[in-house]
């Protein structure tokens, strides 16, 4: 029987797995330099939580979560795993770990960062998957909704992407309000879309009673000109919702940041609330999001925990790489040597030589199933070594070895004691 890969999904091999550690450890950097920290959760948690986070009439919910179930039953005769879902993203579990484990009570203010899957039952496309990567952060602590947190949030997301070789993308913002300025802009935009409705395409007239903002981010065509038609301006925002957004304006420019603002941008999460962002580039087509974040003031006090502030984004690792148009010929890895043995009684020295310079740190590895020297010569190239190690039948007996430079394909014999240093020397 041949199995296949679940649909949706995709396998992660060389050489483009280079690409992915480049960015990981890129990002792991980085983050240390912004003095954030890793978190790893479960890639699934209580159905209830995601419900609760993301709103239950959001088309996550509604349409895209990962249920899990199971035919076995535990001691109470229950499905096992009944009531959990795949995470289908990273902020709803880094809250319930914060308030989980008491956070709040030890520090001031906690800096996270994530790296790792996610799931959603999407319509798999270029760039949309079921099992999907991102790298996010989450800020959380009380009296920590500064708009210099909402700026360093913003920057760290711009600056990874920048890190990561890309240049053609856009940064746009918009601000929510404070929850009762997003209520009073959620019955506006209802009002104006009412008489319009039936212009809409059968989603988004779910959407208008469910949740009315993700009409605004629709890439319907029909949607999207009624969208443009609205004469929406920041009438519901407050005093102090405005303050807000124009001290995070200044702050971005005052870095150099280049940003566009964009009202109908709102994203489709219960949580937000005053600062959203999208990072999106045009050479993904339709769906154009690199990445995406903002504030979200009462998730944790609506999660179960104490009222504090919070800020996050997470980019995704795929698009990321989409966009980025890397060549896998382009993609190349290096080691310091590949040791050739031409003989049985070579492959023995050579395997215990192998073994003592990876002991001292040096990256090397071994032609272990033989073949001419020409053929191993190749495993060598495609291995990418700078140096390479021949046992040949004169050398085995004169206790020697030729090493050969593969930058300038100089080579020279030299006495087998002496190849750890020599190595040490020209690396």
């Amino acid at each position: 029987m041949k199995f296949t890969l679940p649909r949706g999904t995709r396998d992660i091999l060389y050489p483009e797995i280079i690409l992915w550690q480049q960015i990981e450890d890129t990002a792991r950097r980085i983050f240390s330099v912004y003095n954030y920290r890793e978190v790893r959760t479960p890639i699934f948690e209580e159905t209830e939580l995601f419900e609760r986070s993301m709103g239950e009439s959001s088309d996550v919910v509604q349409k895209q979560m990962l249920n899990l179930a199971s035919q076995r039953v535990d001691a109470d005769g229950k499905p096992l795993l009944s009531g959990f879902s795949l995470r289908p993203e990273g902020t709803a579990a880094v809250v319930r770990s914060y308030i989980q484990n008491n956070l709040y009570k030890k520090e001031r203010i906690s800096k996270f960062f994530y790296i790792g899957p996610m799931f959603r039952g999407e319509r798999p496309q270029k760039g949309r998957l079921r099992q999907f990567h991102q790298i996010g952060v989450e800020v959380i602590g009380a009296n920590t909704a500064s708009p210099y947190l909402d700026a360093e949030v913003i920057a760290l997301s711009v600056g990874l992407l920048k890190s990561f070789g890309l240049k053609m993308f856009k940064l746009k913002i918009n601000t929510l309000g404070s929850s009762s300025d997003k209520n009073k802009f959620s019955g506006i935009l209802r009002s104006l879309l009412e008489p319009k409705i039936s212009l809409l395409c059968d989603d988004c007239q779910q959407r208008f009673d469910r949740n009315v903002f993700r009409v605004l981010d629709c890439k319907n065509k029909g949607c999207r000109e009624v969208v443009n038609s609205l004469d929406i301006d920041y009438g519901y925002l407050s005093e102090g919702s405005i303050r807000y957004y124009e001290e995070v304006k200044t702050i971005l420019k005052d870095l150099g940041i280049e940003f566009e603002e964009s009202m109908s941008l709102v994203r489709g999460l219960d949580y937000y609330t005053h600062i959203v962002f999208e990072i999106a580039s045009d050479s993904l087509g339709s769906q154009d999001a690199l990445g995406a974040g903002g504030r979200y003031n009462n998730l944790v006090y609506e999660l179960g925990g104490p009222q504090v502030d919070a800020v996050g984004f997470a980019l995704g690792i795929e698009r990321i790489l989409l966009a980025g148009s890397y060549e896998e010929n382009t993609i190349t890895s290096h080691i310091d040597c590949f040791i050739i043995s031409m003989q049985s009684v070579g492959l023995r020295q050579a395997f215990i030589l192998l073994n003592e310079l990876r002991s001292n740190g040096i990256c090397c590895d071994l032609g272990y199933i033989g073949g001419s020297i020409k053929s191993q010569m190749r495993m060598a190239n495609k291995a990418g070594a700078r140096f390479v190690i021949i046992f040949g039948e004169e050398e085995v007996r004169n206790n020697e070895i030729t090493v050969k430079d593969m930058n300038d394909s100089s080579q020279e014999r030299i006495s087998l004691s002496k190849v750890l240093q020599y190595l040490k020397e020209k690396l």
